[in-house]
């Protein structure tokens, strides 16, 4: 598959959806989403009882094997996309919109009790399975169609893939100059609701040593 654009990307799927999300959909997705998510359901809703637990998972399950094999092949199609931080950005705020939107309609008609508490845990899994399906897909794991490995052999990298993408976040932000790293920080503490003006003193004093 040869690197594309975002927009290209995006042009396809509104010219071929069918191409890309039916043909092409990742049955590996469906099946460790719907059994993952699944269990965040169970656990949210025990609370309430077996059986309120178990109709909250059974419709977290069925809705799961029915679409993410559809966000399975979305990320895959977006894995050699460049550039690659453009295409994950996209990703981010693209499919849990998508996904939530729809999860929420489902266990509101089926009268899940516990939703936000169940919702919270799966929006936050959302975004990192995102972050680690694109990570796993880019080094050829996780995929559907031509040059696909077996289930098996995407099983056996599973452990370093996981520990690669635990790494890659400190790796990132160790390339970082001390610019960036300032401002990193400095949206941090902006977004944090705990922040206090010794923070705020912190940072702002080597930002002005910088020239921001």
């Amino acid at each position: 598959m040869p690197h594309q654009t975002v927009t290209g990307i995006l042009c396809e799927l509104w010219a071929r959806p069918g191409e890309l999300l039916v043909r092409r959909w990742n049955w590996k997705s469906a099946l460790f989403s719907s059994i993952l998510r699944g269990l965040i359901f169970l656990f949210a809703n025990i609370t309430s009882g077996w059986r309120v637990a178990a109709g909250a998972t059974l419709v977290e399950f069925l809705f799961r094997a029915a679409t993410s094999g559809f966000y399975g092949s979305l990320i895959q199609a977006f894995r050699k996309a460049e550039p690659a931080a453009l295409a994950t950005f996209t990703l981010l705020i693209m499919l849990p919109f998508i996904s939530h939107s729809m999860e929420l309609l489902a266990h509101w008609a089926a009268g899940t009790p516990n939703l936000v508490r169940s919702m919270v845990p799966s929006v936050i899994f959302t975004e990192v399975a995102v972050l680690f399906n694109l990570y796993a897909m880019r080094r050829g794991a996780l995929v559907v169609g031509e040059g696909a490995s077996s289930m098996g052999s995407d099983l056996r990298k599973i452990p370093r893939l996981i520990g690669g993408f635990l790494l890659a976040g400190p790796a990132a932000l160790a390339r970082l100059d001390s610019k960036q790293k300032t401002i990193l920080i400095f949206f941090v503490l902006l977004t944090s609701p705990r922040s206090n003006s010794k923070q705020w003193e912190a940072i702002l004093f080597p930002c002005w040593n910088l020239g921001i």
